[in-house]
């Protein structure tokens, strides 16, 4: 059976089609990859820079007076008296994220992320950079929070002093 179709009228209203297409993009929309600063669902590091815009101040005393800012010129210092393996133990302490979805890989892969920056007490900043909501960022540390690399054998060989509460920010 043949359907006969009025040359001034079609099947479908133009209507009918324009909502069809919106539903199907509305579908593959949903279904894409994100591309945001998340890896398999997880949220990842974006560096300190990220923070500068919305934290001149904090970001300006962070600079100025951490020394944990410039962390890794420690390793570049000792990279020609180690082994490469030796300059990986350094990683956890004094780059952000490092062996952390989204953290510090390489010089040449992660530059932005070479230092220990604020996401190291904070926490990865994705989430936080693109809200601005402080639900999605660590707010409020203790000294505890830094032992986590100022260990006491740290402290007496590096005569770390916390500067929680007393410049970095």
């Amino acid at each position: 059976m043949k359907i006969k179709q009025d040359p001034g009228k079609s099947l479908i209203s133009k209507k009918s089609l324009l909502l069809i297409t919106l539903a199907l993009l509305l579908v593959l929309v949903a279904h894409l990859p994100s591309q945001g600063n998340e890896q398999n669902g997880q949220i990842i590091y974006v560096g300190s820079l990220a923070c500068r815009d919305c934290h001149p101040e904090e970001y300006a005393n962070f600079i100025t007076y951490a020394k944990k800012s410039t962390s890794f010129q420690s390793i570049e210092k000792q990279m020609r008296h180690l082994t490469p393996d030796e300059i990986k133990q350094c990683y956890p302490c004094h780059t952000t994220g490092y062996g952390q979805p989204g953290g510090f890989i390489s010089l040449e892969e992660t530059p932005h992320l070479k230092n220990a920056g604020c996401e190291v007490c904070h926490g990865p900043g994705a989430e936080h950079a693109r809200t601005a909501d402080p639900e999605t960022i660590i707010g409020n540390m203790g000294k505890k929070d830094c032992e986590v690399c100022h260990i006491s054998e740290r402290v007496k060989a590096f005569k770390y002093k916390p500067l929680i509460h007393g410049g970095a920010h």
